[in-house]
């Protein structure tokens, strides 16, 4: 099995490819898929939010 790249280590404080673009593609990707459009802009933060938990923090730990 091959070494996990998610979550990116070492978390950058600044990572200029973290753009609004990213998060809207991503909704855009969804929607070509089948999933219901997101025009709230609360379900948009989430998106953006669970977008930055993958790629910087990863799961949660449990214990």
């Amino acid at each position: 099995m091959s070494e996990r790249q998610y979550p990116i280590r070492p978390q950058p404080d600044d990572d200029p490819r973290f753009t609004l673009g990213l998060a809207f593609d991503v909704k855009k990707v969804l929607e070509q898929h089948g999933y219901p459009e997101i025009t709230n802009g609360l379900d948009f933060i989430d998106l953006q939010q669970a977008l930055y938990q993958f790629l910087y923090t990863g799961p949660k730990e449990t214990s």
